[in-house]
């Protein structure tokens, strides 16, 4: 089912009898019995459950919901459907109880020639339609598999997907309203709130010159269709090649200042150690810290499950992904035998730097037994992947060459 503009989200909400003395009250379909799934590392048994628009996807938290895409998903070809995109929100009053789309609205204030309140029909008919294939991932994706475990967020690899989305730049809004001299960044602030006034407010700020870059943008659609609820609806922010926590979720309040914001979640929440690679010693903490930015440049394989069986001296055919923070993918190196050699793998149809790449690589078991595959993807100005995984206090970027064991048969 999909959010019309005549839908408001507590209809759909009693639709699905989800909503019970005005609260939303999780998943409506939790599974039972067998429905589960047991991630690589301690404690890493899952339910699978079904929300509103969403196929079974693996649970992590309810208050707020917290989904992730079971990985066998990003076999299934280069977009992410939408039924099977990850879900992260970080305050307990997540998502928005009601929304109207008719009724809704974006207001741009602050340091502007004139304020601003939008609706998506505005946008839709007064700004040029934009389109932009691009990944979003968690910052704190594979933190589960971080060596020694760190806090947070207990994730494997599938808080991440890909999109097309579409929408209109948010250049082209700002300068509708006409951006002041002296601006220096713009937030950002969503429908979704805290239980109690002392939980900070989920506030992003980007600089004024990636605000107006052309690329970020306000999206209304991704893949063809409305966004769902779990995923923003009716608008959110994209940010191409930078981490999810900058996407904020029904965004509605867009305020240019003329200084550094100090909310919360950029002051205090989603840093990384000042160093190369944002890592510091396990055990050990940063000397000082940046807001998180980018993503760094990652590969897995797709086709091929550890533990997976296969003819000894048969050709397989293994196929992954590999993306980065909008450099693009250049080379994807393949092995088959631990690391001994490696050679260039096929790379895929190019959807755009920002987008996941596919590649392939077919090659034979040599020998009955266990064999160690892995992948290492390198971009187009020479970044690639650390054969040994770097660490950091919040378990983020996580971008360690993977592997997985398949069995000769």
């Amino acid at each position: 089912m999909l959010f019309k503009r005549d839908s408001t989200r507590r209809r759909f909400l009693q639709d699905t009898g989800l909503l019970a003395g005005g609260l939303f009250t999780g998943a409506p379909d939790v599974s039972r019995g067998d429905d589960s799934v047991s991630m690589p590392f301690e404690n890493g048994v899952r339910p699978l459950v079904r929300y509103p628009q969403k196929r079974p996807l693996i649970r992590l938290t309810t208050r707020p919901p917290q989904l992730e895409t079971p990985f066998s998903v990003f076999n299934e070809g280069i977009l992410t459907p939408n039924d099977a995109f990850f879900v992260r929100y970080h305050l307990s009053e997540s998502p928005p109880l009601e929304v109207d789309a008719d009724a809704f609205r974006v207001n741009l204030s602050g340091k502007l020639n004139r304020a601003l309140s939008l609706g998506v029909a505005e946008l839709k008919s007064d700004f040029e339609t934009f389109e932009i294939v691009a990944v979003n991932q968690c910052s704190g994706n594979g933190r589960g598999l971080m060596k020694p475990r760190v806090g947070g967020g207990q994730m494997g690899n599938g808080a991440m997907g890909n999109a097309r989305w579409r929408g209109v730049r948010l250049r082209d809004v700002l300068n509708r309203a006409g951006v002041s001299a002296g601006a220096r960044q713009v937030t950002f602030n969503g429908l979704d709130k805290p239980a109690i006034e002392k939980t900070p407010d989920f506030v992003k700020a980007l600089d004024i010159d990636h605000a107006l870059d052309g690329e970020v943008m306000l999206a209304y659609a991704m893949n063809g269709e409305d966004l769902p609820m779990l995923n923003g609806y009716p608008l959110r922010l994209v940010v191409p090649g930078y981490f999810g926590t900058y996407w904020v979720k029904h965004v509605h309040e867009i305020t240019v200042i003329d200084d550094v914001f100090k909310g919360y979640w950029m002051a205090t929440g989603y840093r990384i150690p000042n160093t190369p690679g944002g890592c510091v010693e396990p055990g050990t903490t940063a000397k000082s810290t940046v807001p998180i930015g980018r993503y760094n440049i990652r590969s897995f394989i797709t086709s091929l499950e550890n533990g997976a069986r296969v003819k000894a001296g048969m050709m397989t055919e293994a196929r992954g992904i590999a993306f980065d923070g909008g450099h693009g993918i250049s080379e994807v190196l393949f092995t088959s035998d631990g690391g001994r050699t490696w050679r260039a793998a096929r790379l895929g149809d190019n959807l755009g730097k920002y987008s996941f790449r596919e590649w392939s690589f077919s090659f034979a078991a040599p020998e009955i037994g266990a064999t160690e595959l892995r992948c290492r993807a390198t971009n187009r100005i020479g970044e690639s992947q650390p054969l040994d995984s770097l660490w950091n206090p919040a378990g983020y970027m996580r971008n360690v060459v993977e592997s997985i064991n398949i069995i000769a048969v």
